[in-house]
């Protein structure tokens, strides 16, 4: 008899809107492996145990996104190195039948700067980050590993001096953007400034260096306000939906096994949706 197929899910709430299952089921369907991958909404009250009964439930494992990644971070058995250092689980697996948590935000933030503006880890490199909230983390976390003077830059000071004393980073209020401008090779906008449906993100590019690459981890729209900008100054862009497409291959490895790939294909079929939805 053959073995059922495997469930994978994505955890949170609201979750409605969630495009991992068009990314995993692509995988699914393109690779020719069994399984499915599936939403589950969950409330706040409903998460620990839910997630706890994984297996029972039906589950090898899934993705956790919004509000429940520290929540899963304290209900894991064992963690990797980047959950333990940024705080947050976003992936989950059972493993010898324990439950364990990983990041995969910090190798998708990365892997996609990386792939979107090749070159950009230039010598002394100066990074910018806008936010201290859970991309925030991420990204700062990632630059680091790469060796980058990370500069954090949020509206509630005590909040990014949290962050940068965790990464060896340094904290900064709003005001001090521009002036940080002037040294960034790279800046990363972590907050929800841009994201449909909020207020833009107010911030006057004069001062970044021509050769400045300019990375929003929104995806919804594809091109912010501020990406959109910045092109029309001639920097380099960086959109967030590479880093959505980058992510995700950890934890299907985990779940169903394979070699993943993100295809032109499978990248064009998500910004259509999204072009879709967004223009209605």
């Amino acid at each position: 008899m053959n073995p059922a197929p495997r469930r994978a899910c994505v955890m949170g709430h609201p979750v409605a809107h969630s495009r991992s299952p068009m990314i995993h089921g692509y995988w699914l369907k393109t690779l020719g492996i069994p399984g499915a991958y599936e939403l589950k909404d969950l409330t706040p009250e409903q998460f620990p145990a839910f997630v706890k009964n994984l297996q029972a439930n039906g589950y090898v494992g899934g993705n956790v996104t919004v509000p429940h990644k520290e929540v899963a971070y304290r209900l894991v058995d064992g963690r990797d190195a980047a959950a333990e250092a940024v705080g947050a689980v976003n992936t989950l697996w059972l493993e010898n039948g324990r439950l364990m948590g990983g990041n995969s935000d910090t190798h998708g933030f990365i892997a996609n700067l990386d792939e979107r503006a090749a070159g950009w880890n230039v010598p002394g490199c100066r990074a910018v980050v806008l936010g201290a909230g859970g991309a925030g983390r991420s990204a700062v976390y990632a630059l680091k590993q790469r060796g980058v003077e990370v500069d954090i830059a949020n509206r509630t000071l005590a909040r990014a001096q949290e962050l940068a004393g965790r990464f060896g980073a340094k904290a900064h209020g709003w005001d001090a953007v521009p002036r940080l401008l002037r040294e960034a090779d790279v800046l990363v906008n972590c907050t929800s400034l841009g994201l449909a449906g909020k207020p833009p993100l107010e911030i006057e590019l004069g001062p970044l260096k021509q050769s400045a690459v300019v990375y929003d981890v929104i995806y919804v729209p594809l091109e912010t306000g501020l990406l959109a900008a910045a092109r029309k100054r001639g920097h380099r862009t960086v959109d967030g939906l590479g880093m959505l497409l980058q992510q995700a291959g950890f934890g299907f490895r985990k779940w169903f096994g394979g070699n993943p790939r993100v295809t032109p294909e499978l990248r064009k079929m998500l910004e259509a949706d999204i072009v879709a939805k967004t223009s209605k």
